[in-house]
This record gives structure tokens, sequence and C-alpha cells, in this order.
């Protein structure tokens, strides 16, 4: 594996100018995201679902060259997430879709979906076509080296898990599709001729409270040990989702630490299982993604298409 050289988020290019919109940034790695661009000139869009919380995350990014806003956005919620974008006016260089929700008891979204996948998934789904007339640069998806489970895959037939829920296998299910997802958006834009690039990252094990709502007591204990013994903090954690953000890569890259087992370390391009590099498999979750949502790839000239409206 090729390694880069040791980046840190001091080494982030000038962000003056740019504007970014960080899903989930009320804590840990969003809220480190936003910190590093608004330190490096950004504006910085922290897109929360609850507007409180959010500006009191807002409240410690003091003293950075940028500037941040909070607005509400529910990824659970499709009109939510409607109402977001509708309200998005100008330019949006780059759009870190980091929120998610990890090894959660059963639940649904407002819409019925799973919540693992209706949230890491098909929220970030909707939002990223519904605002990608505006977006000029890149797409950012943050997923895991859970989608590494063994016997990991999309059910496409009960992506819902409807009767057979495991917290584990929802969460590896959602962070494979979240690289699939990436895998599908990168090849529509090289084919509509855009200039615009999907990259996703992972932030190896960072201490973050992501853990703390695990439906497991046992695993809850285990990751509390580990925050402690093994993890990095979330500003390190951050490094790699902030790399593909703002350095020269590749389309359809995905980042992770350097470290051993991807736990830790510097930020490099890393692999990902044969089941995220299925190109057919990622067509086939963007169809159902499209179906499920209403939102389709758009036109790219501001006009949102409807799925319905997609299908030939």
């Amino acid at each position: 594996m090729a390694h880069t050289p040791r980046w840190n988020a001091t080494d982030i290019p000038d962000q003056t100018g740019r504007t970014a919109v960080v899903t989930g940034a009320n804590s840990g790695l969003g809220l480190a995201t936003v910190d590093a661009l608004a330190r490096a000139g950004a504006h910085v869009v922290l897109a929360v679902r609850d507007p409180r919380r959010g500006e009191a995350a807002a409240d410690t990014v003091r003293g950075a060259r940028g500037s941040v806003e909070v607005r509400r956005l529910d990824l659970a919620d499709l009109a939510s997430v409607r109402a977001f974008a509708a309200g998005w006016q100008g330019p949006l260089d780059l759009l870190i879709n980091n929120a998610g929700v990890m090894n959660i008891p059963e639940s649904r979204t407002q819409d019925g979906f799973e919540m693992q996948f209706g949230t890491n998934h098909l929220g970030h789904f909707a939002l990223t076509n519904l605002l990608l007339p505006h977006v000029t640069d890149r797409v950012v998806t943050v997923s895991s080296g859970a989608h590494r489970l063994p016997g990991n895959h999309i059910h496409f037939d009960n992506l819902n898990l409807t009767g057979s829920y495991r917290p584990v296998t929802a969460y590896s299910q959602s962070k494979l599709a979240n690289l699939l997802f990436t895998l599908e958006l990168q090849r529509r834009l090289a084919a509509a001729g855009s200039p615009v690039r999907a990259l996703a990252a992972h932030p190896g094990w960072a201490a973050t409270n992501l853990q703390g709502a695990d439906a497991s007591v046992l695993r809850r204990v285990v990751m509390r040990v580990g925050n402690r013994v093994v993890a990095q903090d979330n500003r390190a954690g951050a490094l790699p989702t902030l790399y593909a953000a703002t350095q020269d890569l590749p389309g359809a890259s995905y980042l992770g630490p350097d470290g051993l087992g991807e736990m830790r370390g510097a930020p490099t391009m890393v692999g990902r299982t044969a089941a995220a590099s299925d190109a057919g498999t990622a067509g086939r979750l963007w169809q159902a993604s499209e179906e499920l949502t209403g939102v389709a790839f758009p036109s790219l000239d501001g006009r949102e298409v409807t799925a319905e409206a997609a299908r030939p």
C-alpha cells in the first residue's frame, strides 16, 4: 500500500471563498471537520437535526478565518431533506456526507425505512442528488471499515431487514451502501461530463459518541475500553475525510488511516472489498434508492429529475 506523507489539518490548502456543507456536525468527526475547514478559510454549514445543539457546536469554532452557520436537516425524514435542499441557493463547493447512526436498536425513519439504512444511505442519497446541481467540486461520503464484515452484502430482497434485524448487520449494510453509492455517483458524473468528483473516506477507530447508542451493553463496554486504548481522537479521525475533501484525487477514491488495520494514522488511499467494488451491484442499489426516495440523478442544469421521470 502506498503511503502519503504525514498529512494533517494544517496542510489543508486555503479554502477562502469556498462553501461546504457537513452533515451530522454537532460533535465528533463532523464538528472536527467543520472546525478544520473553517480554520482554512471556508464558509461551513452545519447541517444538523437539532439546531440548538448545532449552535452550541458552532460556538466552539473560535478564531477561524472562515465562518460557520447552522441549518436544520434530519436525514431520517425525506421531507426535511427536501426542505434543506430547496432552501439552498448559490454554489456549493463541497458536500460532506458525514452523519450516521451505528448499531442501534431496531427502529424506522419517518418514511418507514430501517433507521441505519435510511439515515446513513438513503438520506444522504436524496440529499446529494437534490443538491448536486449546486455542487461545483466534490461529494465526500463517510463509510467505515465495517463494510468489510464477512458476508456483508446488500439485502435487496429485504433492505429493511424486516424480521431478521441485527444491529451490526444493518450498520454494515449501510456502510457498504455508502461505498457503492460513491462508485455509481462517480460513474454518473463522469458520464455526464461533470467535473464534480465523488469520494469516500473512513476514520479508522475514532473516539466519538457514535458508539454510545449501541444496542448491545457488551459492545458498549468493549467500545468504551477501545476508545481509551486503541482509538484516535475525533480530529485525527476526521483527517481522511479532510484529505478526500481538499486534495487532488481521482473520483471514487477511498481514504483511510495508514496504520495497522487502518485503525489510526495519517490519511492514505485504502482498498475496499470486492462487494464494495461491484459496479453491477452499485447500479442496482442506485435504482432501488431512486424508487425508495423518489429522487434521481439530476439533469445538472438546476432542475430536479424524479425517479419516475428518469426511467426510460
